[in-house]
């Protein structure tokens, strides 16, 4: 999944958030057209500032897993969560920040988290 939402994201055809939800669509039964859902929730305009991969990876996991989403990414990513505190910082780019929240995703619907927890 990862590889798929970069090349999403490089290609331009998506924001952040709609990036980690194609992966998700290409992969799982029913899933495509899921990232149309996230289209305003690009460069910061997530609920609180929050990085738009992430909370895509969130929603998308189900309640049960997005804490361990949000936990595994900021550990990854300094501590940082919004999409302002990223840029600013400049540890990750939006690109490496969708990769991560494809490839946590993955690894929380791998353990059992799925979509409508």
């Amino acid at each position: 999944m990862k590889e798929t939402a970069q090349k999403y994201h490089r290609e331009r055809r998506g924001n952040c958030a709609q990036s980690v939800a194609f992966s998700w669509g290409s992969k799982n039964l029913g899933g495509r057209g899921v990232e149309e859902v996230f289209s305003g929730y690009g460069g910061g305009r997530a609920p609180g500032g929050l990085c738009g991969a992430v909370f895509a990876a969130c929603e998308l996991a189900g309640p049960v897993a997005a804490e361990a989403i949000k936990q595994a990414f900021a550990e990854k990513n300094g501590g940082l969560l919004t999409c302002r505190e990223i840029r600013a910082a400049g540890k990750l780019s939006c690109n490496e920040c969708v990769g991560l929240a494809a490839e946590l995703l993955e690894q929380q619907v791998g353990k059992g988290g799925k979509h409508g927890e």
